[in-house]
């Protein structure tokens, strides 16, 4: 991933000197657990973990060294680790295993940290949502289908189905988290032919994962349900993005992302404040998905192992999960800082739509009258198509129509904003689940 997207707490995870020390943590506690069943001398284990060689950069560079004679990367971590233990001890390094024992167990204990750091920045989404939701419940805007003019809600209504949403997003990573959260040290084929099941509990149990029955590999399905929940968040994200984008426009300008003191909308038009972040984030969501693609693909392996998913996984699962922290932090941001203009949502609401939004209202008034619906459905889409192509009052039209025979407190209820949005609290008031 390239630096511009990747958070420094996500792409630490996912370095080449994390991704050994991971290895040589598995490795250390293979043979440790070889040593409590009495299979590898206790002395030998020690010495293993006392002189076990400290990964950093040079450490690194040796094992690629290594693997332009070996070209198994695996077989080049153990050589290497192996000479720095030293003899007779190091020959107990990798004992029973197979290559996948250690990368996929290494694998889905980095994956378990990641979603840690995912969930936490999905919760303060949903936090940021709820806060958002709660301050502007009863600000009214125009509600759109189709990108027409519809009914009025609410700028709090929008903000409480995103923090829902969110939060269902949440449910996913942690469900994602608890499937990957599994290791294997299962020998080729995964019959355990050559390791003893009781190892495989020690390792798990000491990286914090569940023992999982599994071939040479654990099963791809996993890594696609968190690539799925990576890509759920992408579209979540997406969408709030893609109402920010619509609602910034020049003619609407009913909000605006947050814009800092010295940000340049434009290198050419000093006027612009363009909403880059939200175009930015349903660009990156688009790169989710096709990860999913391929995660979803990697799933189908020939027999009990190949090795077609491990170059795609080397690119998507690091490269997905640093977007997708990448885009909660820059979502949070934008929620929390999004500009919201009131009296110009309101001004397209009432003015800007001649009060076109109330003709449900006055249709079921009209109802309420005596008229058949069909009847009412007339003269109301009749005189509705005349305040809009005259850019006259809707309520003016409908007073002077004969046709309209209801009472005037009628139309002034029908025409009632705060009628309207009389029920709104319901959103909010599914948000009080939401745990902080």
């Amino acid at each position: 991933m390239i630096p511009r997207y990747a958070p420094a707490a996500m792409a630490e995870l996912f370095s080449d000197e994390a991704r050994f020390a991971m290895w040589l943590r598995v490795e250390l506690l293979a043979t440790e657990g070889w040593a409590e069943v009495g299979e590898v001398p206790a002395e030998a284990a020690a010495a293993c973990r006392a002189r076990a060689p400290h990964v950093d950069a040079a450490f690194v560079e040796a094992v690629a060294e290594r693997e332009r004679t070996t070209d198994h990367d695996v077989a080049a971590f153990v050589d290497v680790v192996q000479s720095a233990v030293g003899q007779p001890e190091g020959s107990w390094i990798h004992y029973g295993l197979t290559s996948s024992d250690v990368v996929d167990t290494a694998l889905c204990a980095t994956l378990t940290h990641a979603s840690d750091l995912l969930i936490t920045a999905c919760s303060q989404l949903v936090q940021a949502l709820k806060a958002r939701a709660l301050g502007s419940i009863a600000i009214p805007v125009t509600g759109r289908t189709h990108g027409m003019h519809a009914e009025p809600t609410t700028f709090g209504a929008k903000f409480s189905l995103w923090a829902l949403q969110a939060d269902r997003d949440l449910q996913r990573l942690r469900a994602a988290r608890e499937r990957i959260a599994v290791g294997k040290l299962s020998g080729a084929v995964g019959t355990y032919s050559n390791i003893d099941p009781r190892v495989e509990d020690h390792v798990c149990s000491a990286l914090g994962l569940t023992p999982t029955p599994a071939t040479q590999v654990v099963a791809r399905d996993r890594h696609a349900e968190y690539l799925w929940a990576c890509a759920a968040v992408g579209a979540t994200i997406e969408l709030i993005a893609t109402e920010v984008r619509h609602l910034a426009r020049s003619e609407l300008g009913e909000a605006e992302e947050p814009f800092k003191p010295g940000q340049k909308g434009s290198s050419a038009m000093p006027h612009k404040r363009n909403p880059i972040l939200s175009e930015r984030l349903c660009g990156l969501a688009r790169v989710l998905r096709g990860y999913l693609s391929a995660g979803l693909e990697d799933v189908a392996l020939w027999h009990e192992r190949d090795i077609s998913h491990s170059s795609v996984e080397r690119v998507v699962l690091p490269d997905a999960s640093m977007l997708t922290l990448y885009m909660l932090q820059k979502a949070t941001g934008l929620v929390e800082g999004l500009v919201i203009h009131p009296e110009r949502a309101l001004a397209t609401l009432t003015e800007g739509s001649h009060g076109l939004v109330f003709s449900q209202s006055v249709l079921l008034a009209l109802v309420s009258g005596g008229l058949s619906r069909d009847a009412a459905y007339r003269i109301v889409q009749r005189d509705a198509r005349a305040a809009w192509d005259e850019g006259r009052s809707f309520r003016q039209v409908l007073e002077g129509d004969p046709e309209v025979t209801i009472a005037s407190d009628a139309l002034d209820d029908a025409f009632d904003l705060g009628r309207s949005l009389r029920n709104v609290h319901r959103f909010t008031d599914a948000l009080e689940d939401l745990a902080p």
